[in-house]
Parts: structure tokens; sequence; C-alpha cells
């Protein structure tokens, strides 16, 4: 749980310090982009280089005090968020394609410090939905409420005794139409560019990635239930799921919806100025949970495994 100190709020004015002080640039312009719980700035360097500056909320921290921020600056990637083109199928397929490799790439890192990526009790991690409950009373008297506490429910009952039958690997944990870049091809197709925002990495399995993915296509497509097909593709094109993995799909991109609405609502509580991007998937994301919820587990899964056999 992130506490009211936690988000950064530093100035356009000390930014230009900081980057002065910590990185020996100058800096031209910098201007706030979007963020969950963090800080992002875009930097023009006065030669001309592009950065963004993520200043990282002091929960994410592991181990600094509450006054005391992680700063990085990153390369300046051009391209555009995938949430601000119309979906295909073609785009579908490759968005799971590249959760699946990225997946696989992340098995091959070696460092000293890798077992920091060990999150035990990390509220975004899929291993983590039985923590949602204790939010559960901030949709008091809400249809939400309900359709929540029987995903939970399900999720403990018939997705975590699976979980020995999960193949393990190191998961992005938030990858989402913000966070993939994309750029038109000599088809004028779009394809992907570039990946954003590896601030909730974490030791998980592949299937929570695709689950992930799923959910997150979903918010994007005019029809929610047709995004799952494409993209369970592109994933099973690079890393095929056994049947555990399988049959837990559908409850785990359904615990995804109730932890990116329920926990978006928490940092609203606690930061009703940031309550426009917080609100980005809830918009849509409260009836897209309740469709497939209604849908059900044996209609859905019918229409993604179809469909992800007719695009194999």
């Amino acid at each position: 749980m992130f506490g009211k100190a936690a988000q950064p709020n530093f100035s356009e004015c000390q930014v230009v310090d900081l980057v002065k002080r910590l990185f020996q640039l100058t800096v031209a312009k910098a201007h706030p982009l979007p963020s969950y719980d963090d800080q992002n700035f875009h930097v023009s360097a006065g030669d001309g280089a592009e950065y963004v500056l993520k200043i990282m909320n002091s929960e994410d921290n592991c181990g600094y005090g509450p006054q005391k921020y992680l700063v990085r600056l990153l390369t300046y990637l051009p391209g555009v968020m995938l949430s601000t083109v119309a979906v295909s199928s073609q785009i579908l397929f490759e968005v799971g394609k590249m959760a699946a490799e990225m997946d696989q790439i992340f098995q091959k890192m070696e460092h000293p410090h890798l077992g920091t990526l060990q999150r035990e009790q990390f509220r975004w991690s899929l291993s983590s939905i039985p923590l949602l409950e204790s939010y559960l009373s901030l949709l008091d008297g809400e249809p939400l409420q309900e359709v929540a506490k029987s995903v939970i429910h399900q999720y403990k009952t018939t997705v975590a005794p699976k979980y020995s039958q999960f193949r393990k690997c190191i998961n992005h944990g938030d990858f989402n139409e913000l966070n993939i870049l994309v750029k038109p091809d000599e088809t004028s197709s779009f394809r992907i560019s570039g990946v954003l925002d590896f601030g909730d990495m974490s030791s998980g399995y592949f299937v929570h990635e695709l689950a992930i993915a799923i959910m997150y296509m979903c918010t994007q497509h005019p029809n929610p239930v047709e995004a799952g097909g494409p993209v369970l593709a592109g994933f099973s094109s690079v890393f095929p799921l056994n049947e555990a993995e399988k049959d837990s799909l559908y409850i785990l991109v359904l615990s995804r919806f109730c932890q990116s609405l329920i926990l978006a609502r928490h940092g609203i509580s606690l930061h009703p100025e940031n309550a426009e991007y917080l609100m980005i998937t809830h918009r849509k994301g409260v009836g897209i949970l309740s469709e497939l919820w209604e849908l059900g587990k044996e209609h859905v899964e019918e229409v993604w495994f179809q469909s992800a056999a007719r695009l194999a």
C-alpha cells in the first residue's frame, strides 16, 4: 500500500537542477509526462539529446527512506503510444509475441542483485490477488464489489492451487497500451518500436505476462472479448501454454482487471489530483470486467482459443 507521501512532487525548476547536478547535463526544456505513482519528465538537453527523467515513488525505492527518491535518466524513445492507434489483429498478435519474447530475454539476465525482483507482497503481482480483499471496502454498495469478490474467490480456489504447474520467469508486469510504443512500417501498418516502464518487474510466471497483456488489449478493442485471441496466438507462437496455464488464463485476466480497478480507486483516494491518469483504465474497465464475467469462462475461452488457433 502506498502512502500519501510516497509520490514525488518535484517542480520543473528542481528537475533542471537535478539533471545538472546528478548527470552533468544542461537542460533546454523539461516538461512532465503522465505517471501512475512515480514522476516522469521529458528532458531536452542543450546538445539536442532527449531523455526521460524518472523519479520513483518512495515506497518502490527498496529500502530508502520516505524522503529519498531513486532517480533514473533514460534515453527518450521516439514513437507513439499504442493507445493512440486503432488496434488490428496484426498488432495484437505482435503484442502477444513481444510479451513472450521479452520474458524469455529476461530469463537470460545475469546480475548480482537479481534477487531483488523476488518482491513478496508486491501489490501489482498477479501472485498477490488476495491482497485486494483489504481494499474491497472502497467499492461498498457498487456492483463491482460483488464481481471482484467472486473473481478473487475463483482465483484462490481454482488458480492458486495450479501455481506449481506454471512456468516461472521474470515479468515486465505492466505491458499495457501506454507502455508500448509503435510506429508505421512500409505498409502503413503499425509495428512495436519500443517498450517503456520496467518499474513493475518482478519474479513471476509466463502466463501472468500473457494475462496482463490480454487485459489491457481488451480495453483497446471495440469488441473486448475478441482482443484475447490474437494476443494469445502471438504469445503461443513463442511460448505455448500448458494445460494448467490455459485453464487459469480467464481468471487471471479478470484478476488483473480487479487489480487495476481497485488499486486505481485506492490511488485516487490518496492522490485525487492524479485522478485523470489513474482513471484511464477504470473508465472502460468496469464495463469490460462485468461483460467478461457475465459471458463466463467457457464462452470466453472458446472465443480466445478458437481465434488463436485460426491465427496460428
